[in-house]
């Protein structure tokens, strides 16, 4: 692969292919794709490329294995650790699927749903509750966000604790390989075992293997019971146990079930237009409850009014509210998924994407607090995330008045302190954000030789030319 900048004469060949109208060249045009939403990667482009087609995209591949050009797929830009951003050095060529955006055929009996890869998260739900269906991924980014991009990281969300991320919530894939050859898997089958698996290979690949143009997804009935409570707890400890006692009592009907520390809700409350303290009083740490039953609304009233009751009786939770209206559930939600957000205004944060075993979190989270508090005196510790799935985001702001650009110079340091002890209690140092570029370096450090290598042959076989994406995920 060649890593200076595409002559003219090249880049008229892309721009033929899908038309000058949707061949950008002008650094306006180009400039809001080159950046991550955290501002923390910065690349250069010559060119982004709109397909409309998936016969489009196609020739974009083939003519850039042949020619060696770098390609950069990008759905919705809502990626967190700089997969979807360009290199700087100008040479690699972007690919955006917002063009690519049908709802291809709904199948309410088979509860199916086949979409182009550029459809936006939003449309799907909106699609699928047209015909009595729900879509289960539910993300901050929804309303921008891109079903490609979702599989292309694995999205998990709110939701994964009753209906699992996006691995288990697509059937089948349509995907461009980087020769340009186009496989059609996009089967709607639950069972089938003809071979090798080759839509997991994609899922989560974050565009190093291919480009997804189409996928199969899976659709449940609409809940006809659903309730939302907000609860003020004393500790981690009472969560986890208040997590069990719900597991117990509702089963699958536990849909979510969220934690939240103070100073997340101070912080949301402060910088989030129209967001409000849900509770009259403090209290140090918070959970949202969310259940969802398919047989009536008063199954699911009757299970959140137990949950509660005995959780007051056994002093787990001190205060509560329960949405009582479709606009306050969403209220409640509301407050949760602005969270990350709302950390802008505070000046530096220090992310940290990470899950352990729901059973450590209480263990994990107290060891951290107390190695990150002896690094980093002042620092603002605002960790929360889905703990129904051990899934924790361990974000570190900078102490009040600290100096933004010193404070982000500790990245790596704070990583070490977390991510060590994520692997002390064998987690993830990436649960749903994926690698990209923010984590490749570390990928490298902590998966035995074997696995990286593993993961070179495959990335070799599918792109021999070196064109899909490169430097994400791996360092090949």
């Amino acid at each position: 692969m060649s890593s200076a900048a595409p002559s003219s004469a090249l880049l008229d060949r892309f721009a033929a292919i899908v038309g000058e109208k949707h061949a950008l060249r002008e650094a306006a045009d180009i400039a809001p794709h080159l950046i991550e939403n955290r501002g923390l990667y910065h690349g250069a482009s010559p060119m982004l490329l709109k397909p409309g087609s998936v016969e489009e995209v196609s020739a974009i591949l083939k003519l850039a294995s042949e020619t060696g050009t770098a390609i950069v797929p990008q759905t919705g830009n809502t990626g967190l650790v700089g997969g979807q951003t360009p290199r700087e050095g100008g040479s690699d060529i972007l690919l955006s699927l917002e063009r690519m955006n049908r709802i291809r055929d709904i199948d309410p009996v088979g509860n199916t749903m086949v979409v182009d890869g550029g459809c936006i998260l939003a449309d799907v739900h909106k699609a699928a509750a047209e015909h009595g269906r729900m879509f289960p991924l539910s993300l901050g980014s929804e309303g921008s966000c891109r079903i490609a991009g979702n599989l292309s990281t694995n999205a998990g969300g709110t939701a994964v604790l009753a209906y699992g991320n996006m691995r288990q919530l697509c059937l089948g894939l349509e995907v461009v390989l980087p020769t340009g050859e186009i496989w059609n898997g996009l089967r709607r089958l639950k069972k089938d075992n003809t071979g090798y698996d080759l839509r997991d290979l994609f899922i989560g690949a974050e565009g190093t293997l291919g480009v997804i143009t189409g996928a199969v997804l899976k659709l449940f009935p609409q809940p006809l019971g659903h309730q939302v409570a907000f609860a003020g707890i004393q500790s981690v400890d009472d969560a986890l146990t208040l997590f069990k006692n719900a597991s117990g009592l509702c089963g699958t009907a536990l849909t979510g079930f969220e934690l939240m520390p103070r100073i997340g809700v101070e912080f949301t409350v402060r910088n989030i237009p129209g967001v409000r303290d849900p509770l009259e009083t403090a209290h140090p740490w918070y959970v949202l409850i969310d259940v969802s039953t398919s047989d009536s609304a008063e199954t699911a009233e009757r299970m959140m009014t137990t949950l509660l009751e005995e959780g007051y009786e056994a002093g787990l939770i001190q205060d509560a509210t329960i949405g009582s209206s479709e606009a306050q559930q969403k209220a409640l939600w509301h407050m949760r998924e602005s969270m990350s957000d709302a950390q802008k205004p505070e000046g530096g944060s220090i992310k940290h994407d990470v899950s352990v075993p729901v059973a450590l979190i209480p263990q994990f989270m107290a060891e951290a607090e107390a190695a990150v508090m002896a690094a980093l005196p002042g620092a603002r510790i605002c960790a929360f995330g889905h703990m129904g799935d051990g899934n924790i985001h361990y974000n570190i702001s900078q102490p009040v008045g600290a100096d933004k650009e010193e404070f982000i110079g500790r990245w790596h340091d704070m990583n070490e302190i977390v991510h060590g002890l994520v692997l002390k209690h064998n987690g993830s140092i990436s649960a749903e954000h994926g690698i990209g570029q923010l984590k490749r370096d570390e990928l490298a450090s902590i998966r035995s030789d074997i696995e990286m290598d593993l993961m070179r042959r495959i990335k070799t076989a599918f792109d021999p030319a070196g064109v899909m994406n490169p430097g994400k995920v791996l360092r090949v």
